[in-house]
């Protein structure tokens, strides 16, 4: 080994040994820290920008009712999903990423509760969009049914895809405070998407007949997402020519696993 590698380098350790470090709650706190420390509820407090309002301010607040739909879906998705993972590292991996859903969900309803929502659970139900509401019905249906290759793939891969896809979207052209907020959920969203990927990417090599099946799974979610992008765009005001943009890292980004149109 050269003077220069460190020891820990990935090629210079088995994949077991990665998973073991990748999947831990050390690790886990490790990445998170750097992002959290003296950001409560995810905001800068440094931030002394303006709150939106008017008509900004109710196509955020109906935004945010919808992400609040897709991080109530991968709470529950996540923390049922424990209890039939495959291996030790997966079920403590899910456990670091329902923290991670959790705190997603609080910090949203928080900022509705900045942006003067009285009662954000009533806001979700009028505003969340339902093509999200029939998603999340899909999702868990495969979690209740104990099918991991079917929950892994729609939550990990095709849920945290459509997240990170609208995610970095929106950020681009949202308030600085909604900014600060969607940053560190986006770095969370990167390393549940790596979960997924990984995790599938070793069962797709082992079974690649999964493929066929995940493929038909792909084409009935990506209804629901692209419906639900759609929407979103719109009551964020995002000019139409610039709406595909978004579906398109959405289908690049799973599309990493070998799935097309």
């Amino acid at each position: 080994m050269s003077e220069h590698a460190a020891p820990t380098e990935l090629h210079a350790r088995d994949h077991a040994a990665f998973l073991e470090e990748v999947h831990s709650f050390e690790f886990w706190f490790q990445s998170v820290e750097g992002y959290l420390r003296d950001h409560p509820y995810g905001e800068d407090p440094q931030c002394d920008a303006p709150q939106p309002t008017g008509g900004e301010r109710d196509a955020l607040v109906a935004t945010l009712a919808t992400y609040c739909v897709g991080e109530t879906a991968a709470l529950e998705g996540a923390s049922g999903m424990i209890g039939f993972a495959p291996n030790r590292q997966a079920k403590i991996f899910l456990a670091t990423q329902v923290a991670d859903e959790a705190r997603h969900l609080e910090v949203f309803l928080h900022r509705m509760r900045e942006l003067g929502v009285a009662d954000p659970e009533a806001a979700i139900g009028e505003h969340g969009h339902r093509s999200l509401f029939a998603f999340k019905d899909k999702l868990l249906a495969f979690v209740e049914a104990k099918d991991w290759e079917a929950s892994v793939f729609a939550q990990n891969v095709v849920l945290e895809s459509m997240e990170f896809a609208a995610f970095a979207a929106h950020m681009r052209d949202s308030d600085a405070r909604t900014a600060s907020m969607l940053e560190g959920v986006l770095k969370d969203e990167r390393r549940h998407m790596g979960f997924g990927e990984n995790d599938l990417g070793r069962h797709l090599a082992r079974s690649p007949h999964a493929r066929a099946r995940l493929g038909e799974i792909k084409k009935e979610l990506d209804s629901l997402v692209l419906g639900t992008f759609e929407e979103s765009l719109h009551e964020l005001g995002m000019p139409r020519s610039e709406r595909p943009d978004v579906g398109r890292l959405y289908l690049e980004m799973v599309d990493r696993l070998g799935f097309r149109r």
